[in-house]
């Protein structure tokens, strides 16, 4: 059972890593992220991995939000991209070679967007499902946290992942199996230039259309969401944005990084994705913290944009740093399904509705 260091409140859904119930969390934003400051820097120097986004070195990353500025022989905050000789380089040797993990999911799977998805009923073939180490943030409710491990000491670890070059990775997409493949992790941010190289050598070569997706957090450089947009246009798939959070200071405490550029950067690529008709915006409804409130507000913007936005609401299991909360109730979720729909969004589903209680 948690209890809130500000007020008092008792619930089994407060978490011990934030220590602090959602109200306390938006009346005093400094208490807040004072609060969970030391649980993630101890986590973070477990694995070796910059406390914060680093601000002294000689050059600056912009591949996403967090623009790093990363020192001589050091890496970004995401653990890939590092300084190498005063060049960008990357924990896998360059931009044309990436450190994952790859599977062919028998189609239909429980891809994000499958409630959306071309090919939900496409059985006898496969998605290549691409899973990237590391990310720009630092979730502490991290569903798939094994990413951050993948890169411990800012090492590659071969009985972790395995390191591809996009010609390779091109090569196992052409399986004539495979219609299509999603780009996820970790996040795949960080190896955007990769994943792209292979999206135009797929629409180039491929004479069976092969709709290639991405899973994100959304935070990428707006020229990159261009791209990204164009591509996914091109061979019919999807950007799935994971949005964390509306209010910055409680995406702040969830995800580590600066919530203010954050969430102004998710509104910049939401429209651009809005535009070219790709996108899927996705919100782990965590218990207690992500609540009607939250929802309503994402979903708000979403539907001053376009009411027929995809909008998923999934499920929450304990992981990582918050294992010691339960999974989303029925109740919660009804409540922000209903916050969804009143906000103006006509395309809201529920997802993982297995793990609710």
């Amino acid at each position: 059972m948690g209890r809130c260091r500000a007020c008092g409140f008792v619930s089994d859904e407060i978490s011990e890593a934030i220590g602090l119930c959602v109200k306390c969390l938006r009346e005093n934003p400094s208490l807040s992220l004072e609060a969970v400051k030391r649980i993630r820097e101890e986590w973070r120097k477990s694995l070796n991995l910059p406390l914060y986004p680093p601000r002294s070195g000689n050059i600056t990353c912009h591949m996403c939000v967090n623009e790093c500025s990363i020192p001589e022989g050091d890496f970004g905050y995401c653990g890939i991209i590092k300084n190498e000789g005063g060049r960008f380089s990357t924990i896998s040797g360059g931009f044309n070679r990436a450190y994952l993990h790859w599977y062919f999911d028998p189609l239909p799977t429980n891809c994000v967007a499958a409630p959306v998805c071309p090919e939900r009923e496409n059985y006898g073939f496969y998605n290549l499902a691409v899973f990237f180490a590391g990310c720009n943030l630092d979730c502490l409710f991290c569903q798939n946290i094994h990413h951050k491990y993948m890169i411990k000491d800012g090492k590659v670890r071969t009985n972790e992942g395995v390191i591809l070059s996009d010609e390779e990775l091109f090569k196992i997409a052409m399986d004539p199996r495979v219609v299509c493949i999603c780009f996820f992790g970790g996040d795949p941010i960080p190896h955007m230039a990769y994943t792209i190289k292979v999206a135009r050598k797929i629409i180039r070569y491929s004479k069976k259309v092969k709709r290639v997706c991405w899973e994100t957090n959304g935070l990428m450089d707006t020229k990159i969401t261009e791209n990204v947009a164009k591509l996914c246009a091109e061979t019919g798939g999807k950007v799935k944005i994971d949005w964390k959070a509306y209010s910055p200071t409680l995406y702040q405490i969830l995800t580590g990084v600066d919530g203010e550029k954050a969430v102004e950067r998710l509104k910049e690529n939401v429209k651009i994705l809005s535009k070219y008709g790709v996108l899927v915006v996705s919100t782990l409804v965590v218990p207690h913290y992500i609540d009607a409130v939250e929802i309503g507000s994402i979903a708000g913007f979403l539907a001053s944009i376009d009411p027929d936005i995809p909008y998923i609401l999934l499920g929450f299991a304990p992981q990582h740093l918050m294992f010691d909360i339960p999974t989303t109730s029925r109740k919660q979720m009804e409540e922000v399904y209903s916050a969804a729909l009143s906000a103006g969004l006509k395309n809201v589903h529920i997802g993982n509705r297995w793990l609710l209680r």
